[in-house]
């Protein structure tokens, strides 16, 4: 499937304000806002947090790449293009202890 099919698939993030990626130490380290151009990334990770209880894991970080289809291969030729799918990209994002916290709106 590609992103838009498979955003059609993916459970709404309208109740969302954000999301933030925190470190072991709950810092955060990245933030999703639900703006413009960024709803397709929260959903994704919105539902990543659904399915894998907030955890990056390796099983996850899989699973988000799977869903950004199409979009992986430009983030990696272009590092910097797509922020939200770079840090699925990092080394450390499947083993940091990173956690998904989504933020209601």
């Amino acid at each position: 499937m590609n992103f838009k099919e498979t955003l059609d698939t993916l459970p709404p993030a309208d109740h969302l304000r954000g999301l933030d990626i925190v470190d072991a130490q709950g810092a955060v380290i990245h933030h999703i806002p639900a703006a413009p151009g960024k709803m397709g990334s929260l959903r994704v990770y919105h539902a990543l947090a659904e399915r894998f209880a907030g955890a990056l894991t390796p099983e996850s970080v899989a699973q988000g790449l799977i869903w950004f289809a199409e979009h992986v291969p430009d983030a990696q030729a272009h590092p910097g293009a797509h922020p939200n799918i770079d840090l699925l990209l990092k080394p450390e994002a499947a083993t940091a202890g990173w956690r998904l916290v989504t933020l209601p709106a």
